[in-house]
């Protein structure tokens, strides 16, 4: 499958996604990593393509918010990834890999459009 998304099957961005690209015809797997969770190694090469851990995760989040103080402030890779392998809905969703290994998250309609015009 060239395009993966990786995200919760109840989420509403996650919903949006999928349907525009079901809309456009665009094949695609979905993963609820709930079920499936992203392995470390996935997880710490994303986040460096992104930027940093703190691309990948939502900092604005409920789950986040309910964070206790202690653990917002991770510091090391490691940390960061026992955090996400412990409250898993702080990833940004979706979290879609492209066919090309590029990453990105949230749903933009023009991104989306742009990135994937040629498929």
């Amino acid at each position: 499958m060239a395009l993966t998304l990786y995200g919760l099957t109840q989420c509403s961005t996650c919903v949006k996604a999928r349907a525009w690209l079901d809309q456009h015809a665009l094949a695609h797997q979905f993963i609820d990593y709930r079920a499936h969770p992203i392995g470390p190694a996935d997880l710490k090469k994303w986040a460096q393509a992104l930027g940093g851990f703190e691309k990948l995760v939502n900092r604005a989040s409920m789950t986040w918010r309910q964070l206790a103080d202690a653990l917002k402030d991770p510091q090391t890779d490691v940390q960061w990834l026992e955090l996400i392998a412990q409250y898993p809905a702080l990833i940004r969703r979706p979290l879609t890999l492209y066919a090309d290994g590029s990453v990105s998250v949230g749903f933009n309609e023009k991104r989306y459009t742009e990135k994937l015009k040629s498929v």
